[in-house]
């Protein structure tokens, strides 16, 4: 009989982390999920897959039970057990902020959170558990600024990740971005400005879709935007007078879009090697990120590098369910 899997969560305490421009914490648990069968072959060796959440989410939150369904750790064990998916481990990184994110990347503002996932978790992860710790068994996943992250690392670090998986990433920022960025002086206004926000940020009640929508913006503001001379350590992408687009600010913004990142021959090459790329995304996405999936897929072919690209019925929100097209798939490609 094989044993059952199991969820370990170790705290790792972050030397990047300490000291982080905001005070975040620097301790932080690490979810591990080890899948069944385990615990039964001490010399046994498994890939390891790292997973992403998105813009408010965190690590730890991947294991909440989900009301009339499976939370992940059960989903996992039934794609495992059902024979869908090879066994790998799961890794949860909390890379949560003040400001509800860190879309994975350095910044002046945030805290170097791109060093933390690379320097710290996996090497935290291969040393206290069985992995196959070469990037032809590692693969990382996410979605939203998840999916964003998870594309990103894989161009970043090719030779930390060897497959990518990027479910309804935030890319074609255009379309994505800029809405909410239209919204941004009327929004900040409404909360008493910038200033007044920052102070009762934690307060504030309800934490609706405006908060979302204008701490959001923010927040992907500094990690784009950092300044370490400018307030708070980045550039406003608005004229907080009139609200109008800082086209300068806007210029920086764009060179961390995924789309803009494949012009870059060294950043291309790097998903050329994977094992694995695959993108999709819901047809109905609320923020417009279908656009950017099909041009991003295009561009790839027009380049010559394989993707598994998808879309589906759907919108942007409650699609845990597509784990079960992705999930067997990445597994399968980082396998021995």
């Amino acid at each position: 009989m094989v044993s059952r899997s199991r969820v370990e969560q170790p705290l790792l305490e972050s030397d990047v982390l300490r000291g982080n421009p905001l005070g975040d914490a620097s301790v932080r648990p690490l979810p591990v999920y080890l899948p069944p069968g385990y615990d039964d072959d001490p010399a046994r060796r498994y890939p390891v897959i790292v997973m992403l959440t998105g813009y408010g989410g965190t690590g730890p939150f991947l294991l909440n039970l989900r009301p009339w369904d499976e939370s992940l750790p059960q989903q996992l064990d039934r794609l495992i057990l059902s024979g869908a998916m090879p066994p790998a481990i799961v890794v949860m990184p909390d890379c949560w902020t003040r400001y509800g994110g860190s879309q994975y990347l350095n910044s002046s503002a945030l805290g170097r959170y791109e060093d933390y996932l690379i320097l710290e978790v996996i090497p935290f992860v291969d040393a206290r558990y069985r992995t196959l710790a070469d990037r032809a068994h590692r693969g990382v996943i996410g979605k939203s600024s998840g999916g964003y992250g998870a594309l990103v690392q894989g161009m970043h670090h090719p030779e930390v990740f060897g497959a990518v998986a990027c479910h309804s990433g935030d890319m074609y920022f255009e379309y994505c971005y800029l809405g909410d960025i239209a919204r941004l002086h009327a929004n900040l206004a409404s909360y008493g400005g910038w200033a007044e926000l920052k102070q009762k940020l934690v307060s504030i009640r309800p934490k609706n879709s405006r908060f979302f929508q204008t701490v959001g913006t923010l927040c992907y503001g500094m990690a784009y935007a950092p300044n370490p001379a400018a307030p708070d350590g980045f550039d406003m992408p608005i004229d907080l007078e009139t609200g109008a687009l800082r086209e300068e600010v806007w210029a920086r913004w764009l060179a961390h879009d995924p789309l803009r990142k494949l012009d870059q021959p060294a950043w291309a090459d790097a998903l050329r090697s994977m094992r694995l790329l695959y993108l999709d995304c819901g047809d109905q996405d609320e923020f417009n990120l279908q656009v950017g999936a099909r041009l991003f897929a295009r561009k790839l072919a027009t380049l010559g590098i394989n993707c598994h690209f998808e879309t589906f019925a759907g919108g942007h929100f409650d699609i845990h369910y597509r784990y079960d097209t992705y999930l067997p798939l990445l597994s399968a490609a980082l396998q021995p």
